[in-house]
């Protein structure tokens, strides 16, 4: 009888010589996919393309942010940093002190679907999309951006979720420092034991770098990011211009650059950035319809490639002027107030900067934050609020009820967004969005 059984009992057939491994061509492994055709490639290159290919008229010199984003999310290009390499998880970490003493900040928070997928596959389904992005991130053979080995993280103890992130690090390998924030801001207390929480960041940078922090080095690193924040000032400012100039998807793209790009080569772009929005506003250059509903975008931060939200926004007819969150306007717009060049009043006047204006909702007590968006619709002659909370970001969940009756009482519209990073919902959201502008363009013509 022919076949696999004879007389009701198994053959086994001989090992043919491929199986046994007599050809190597049998046993070779996969060749990787080129970057490009990457998952995380893709997703890049895809969002990249609506920023720049779904609206007319983009400045010219955006194209550098744009090039940036291409070469080192959709090519895979590396940045090599000067010096010694700290990851931060949180705007709280203060930059200045890394530079000061020859290392590189490089912020880890991270927009990618796809690194989403592998955070969520040794995370809790319900946490923040931000945080389970960054650690999946940090697990990935070849992440992105391409900055090189990480010689610490500092984690600001911030939200719960970036608390407990902080040993899944160190499981991973990573040596991580646990920079500890007060729960409350107001007290002299708290600010002294943020100050004294500084201090000890400081001396951690020193063990890894073998500088000391002086009076010269802290001055000049100082120099370097007062140039950025004025910069960022002056670029902030064209987007009160009524109608817009510029457009915010392009406003988040810059200041995104600025988590790994190289500081000096952002601060020269920018400001030749400002020089075209100057020749613009001069000219009368319209980026928006004049009567595109002017909206101030607040809570879970839009970090690319996850710019769903703003992208939606403005292609539905509205614009975003201002942004009240910490991967933008909150990130660099306050500026150091040093009162004696000395070295440890500078460490105090760097620890007070990051610590009192900062309006983020981890604090028990944050009348600042109902404040300041209050202060921006009327800077920015803003007609709503949009307010974005990651699924699982619970300070921004539970905050939410407070601004929207801050924001009722005064009279401005707010639509509050509960998503995540995946793209199943760009449909439904964008219907919600359209709504929302339509119901502000009915409000602004029952008042004329």
């Amino acid at each position: 009888m022919n076949g696999p059984f004879n007389s009701g009992k198994p053959v086994v057939p001989e090992p043919s010589p491929q199986s046994a491994g007599a050809s190597p061509r049998a046993r070779k492994p996969k060749e990787p996919l080129p970057f490009g055709k990457t998952k995380q490639a893709r997703e890049a290159e895809k969002v990249l393309n609506h920023i720049v290919d779904d609206f007319d008229d983009n400045p010219k010199a955006m194209d550098y942010f744009y090039d940036l984003f291409r070469r080192v999310y959709c090519r895979g290009e590396t940045i090599a940093p000067d010096g010694p390499l700290i990851g931060t998880t949180c705007i709280q970490a203060p930059e200045e002190l890394i530079y000061a003493m020859g290392a590189t900040p490089v912020r880890l928070c991270n927009g990618s679907y796809h690194y989403d997928q592998i955070g969520a596959e040794f995370m809790p389904s319900k946490s923040c999309s931000l945080v389970k992005a960054t650690l999946g991130m940090l697990t990935s053979d070849d992440p992105v951006p391409r900055v090189g080995k990480l010689d610490l993280v500092v984690n600001p103890t911030t939200c719960d979720q970036k608390k407990k992130a902080s040993a899944m690090m160190q499981d991973m390998g990573h040596a991580v420092f646990d920079l500890e924030l007060p729960n409350v801001k107001e007290s002299e207390a708290s600010r002294v034991y943020w100050q004294r929480s500084v201090r000890s960041f400081a001396e951690e940078i020193r063990k890894v770098t073998g500088k000391k922090l002086t009076r010269k080095n802290l001055k000049a690193a100082l120099a370097r990011t007062q140039r950025a924040e004025k910069a960022f000032r002056v670029l902030d400012g064209f987007r009160k211009a009524s109608p817009s100039i510029f457009l915010g998807k392009d406003a988040f793209l810059v200041v995104n650059a600025y988590f790994f790009d190289n500081l000096d080569n952002w601060c020269e772009a920018v400001e030749r950035l400002n020089d075209e929005l100057k020749i613009r506003y001069d000219n009368a250059v319209r980026a928006a319809q004049k009567k595109a509903p002017r909206i101030v975008f607040t809570g879970s931060p839009p970090i690319f490639p996850n710019l769903k939200l703003p992208l939606l926004i403005e292609r539905a007819g509205g614009v975003v002027v201002s942004d009240e969150t910490c991967s933008a306007n909150r990130m660099l717009y306050d500026m150091t107030a040093v009162d004696e060049w000395l070295v440890n009043d500078m460490v105090d006047s760097l620890a007070d900067k990051y610590l009192k204006p900062c309006t983020c909702p981890i604090f028990t007590k944050n009348d600042d934050r109902r404040r300041r968006l209050l202060e921006l619709v009327k800077k920015f002659e803003a007609d709503g609020i949009v307010y974005q909370a990651f699924a699982g970001c619970q300070v921004y969940e539970m905050e939410q009820r407070s601004v929207a009756k801050t924001l009722d009482e005064n009279g401005i519209p707010m639509l509050y967004v509960e998503t995540d990073y995946s793209p199943d919902d760009e449909g439904q959201l964008s219907t919600r969005i359209e709504a929302f502008l339509e119901s502000i363009k009915t409000r602004k013509r029952m008042r004329q």
